[in-house]
């Protein structure tokens, strides 16, 4: 059970990025009237973000 949290933890920062991060960019795009571009919806932008952002934090151990 130790051993499945632990692997859960550590993949922790890459479920904030999806959950918290790309919804919170669309929301906050839609608050201010901003388009997403390319033709992407939003969410599809902020999954682009908060993804790679979150495996970021994964590997680098840090956010910034």
């Amino acid at each position: 059970m130790q051993a499945a949290m632990k692997h859960l933890f550590h993949w922790m920062p890459v479920v904030f990025g999806l959950g918290f991060i790309a919804p919170l960019i669309a929301q906050s795009m839609a608050a201010l009237g901003i388009a997403a571009p390319f033709g992407l919806s939003r969410i599809a932008l902020g999954l682009l973000i908060g993804g790679p952002w979150g495996l970021y934090a994964v590997l680098r151990g840090r956010w910034i």
